[in-house]
């Protein structure tokens, strides 16, 4: 995993601290990570006579090889991007950034934007397996998923051939994964928590979820998943390793809820107005982000996160709760205002018609009743406003 990493580390000197984008190393003893002529891996590893791992995550053992494998020099990684919509091409620039050849094809033609943009295009999926990348990445929706999956040519690929993608739910297409690919393909289920919006100043401090679902633990997938991943940490997303269970669990919880309150904003036509607050200002601005997704994306959040009804159900007793609080002091209000100020049974009824006009009328109580004041009778409502 680290050694992918060492390719870009400098020389370090005594007593110095060795820094790698995934492992950070102290070295009691002057240490040159450039080629040596005639040396071999024993001889660079050979050099360091003690090497503690900061973090206590990798062997001493372990780091050693890691030394050794420095010279050895990592081909940039061929990524074919299945579905290459605006966030097919989002995830692509990335990629290139990062020095790796993007190979892509899509419903749509886009050989003249790939043309441009240095990356190669193919009208269909056999032609791209055909190039044996090392890494799939579906980027397509979430409803066409499983018919793209099951479309992919496998026999034409490399039998350790990596497969990622890039969707909002992970259960999903984890299963898809395990049920359709054979046993020796690897499995890298991941989530960019940003888009072509959110990400378009560059992609620093964003997360990135993502779970090894079947890799090896070594050899040249191994590495393949480590190049992968490498790309999304050199561009500066905090990596989040999690359960595809766990980020199902959370994403219904802030994702879709996200999504659900910005459709129902837009179902009220909210419009600016000239003394707009920043609460104001930010429920327009989560509207127009939502309402700019579409209909489909939504409906994929909902139909296969196996959390979202729930999070639905919530959400509608938390509405009723809310609803029924403001209802309920009204009617404590109204029942005052009604029975007690209401002059008792006995009393002269010498006063005016009029001492009692600040009460409501007829007409008022029949608006108030209509809010669902069960527990007053209209009828008899009506009848206590009327002067005696």
């Amino acid at each position: 995993m680290a050694s992918s990493s060492l390719r870009f580390a400098q020389p370090t000197f005594p007593n110095s601290i060795l820094k790698t984008k995934t492992n950070t190393f102290f070295v009691s003893k002057s240490v040159f990570l450039t080629p040596v002529p005639n040396k071999g891996k024993a001889s660079n590893a050979h050099a360091i006579t003690k090497l503690a791992c900061v973090n206590k995550t990798t062997e001493i053992a372990a780091c050693n090889q890691i030394i050794g494998d420095v010279n050895s020099k990592l081909t940039p990684l061929r990524i074919g991007i299945v579905g290459f919509g605006n966030f097919g091409q989002f995830i692509a620039e990335g990629l290139r950034r990062q020095g790796h050849f993007v190979l892509a094809t899509s419903r749509s033609d886009y050989s003249e934007y790939c043309k441009q943009n240095g990356m190669q295009f193919f009208r269909n999926m056999d032609a791209l397996c055909e190039e044996q990348p090392d890494v799939i990445l579906v980027c397509s929706s979430i409803l066409s998923t499983e018919n793209i999956i099951r479309s992919i040519p496998i026999n034409k690929l490399k039998p350790d051939t990596i497969f990622a993608d890039v969707l909002s739910v992970k259960q999903f297409p984890r299963n898809l994964f395990l049920e359709i690919l054979p046993p020796g393909f690897g499995i890298v289920c991941t989530h960019p928590m940003f888009g072509p919006e959110s990400g378009k100043n560059g992609w620093n401090g964003l997360p990135f979820v993502f779970e090894k679902v079947r890799v090896t633990d070594t050899g040249a997938q191994a590495e393949k998943c480590t190049q992968f991943l490498d790309i999304f940490e050199q561009e500066g997303c905090r990596m989040v390793e999690m359960t595809c269970e766990e980020h199902d669990r959370h994403a219904a919880g802030s994702q879709f809820i996200t999504h659900t309150i910005g459709r129902i904003l837009s179902h009220l036509n909210l419009e600016s107005t000239p003394i707009n607050t920043k609460g104001y200002e930010t429920l327009l601005q989560l509207t127009e982000n939502t309402v700019s997704d579409s209909f489909d994306l939504y409906y994929g959040l909902f139909m296969y996160n196996v959390n979202a009804t729930e999070q639905m159900d919530n959400l509608d007793r938390a509405f009723e709760t809310v609803k029924q609080k403001l209802y309920s002091r009204l009617h404590d209000i109204l029942r005052k205002q009604i029975v007690e100020r209401v002059p008792m049974q006995g009393e002269l009824r010498t006063k005016s018609t009029n001492s009692l006009s600040y009460l409501p009328d007829g007409e008022s109580i029949k608006k108030l009743a209509s809010l669902g004041m069960s527990e007053i009778k209209l009828s008899e409502a009506v009848t206590v406003s009327s002067p005696r």
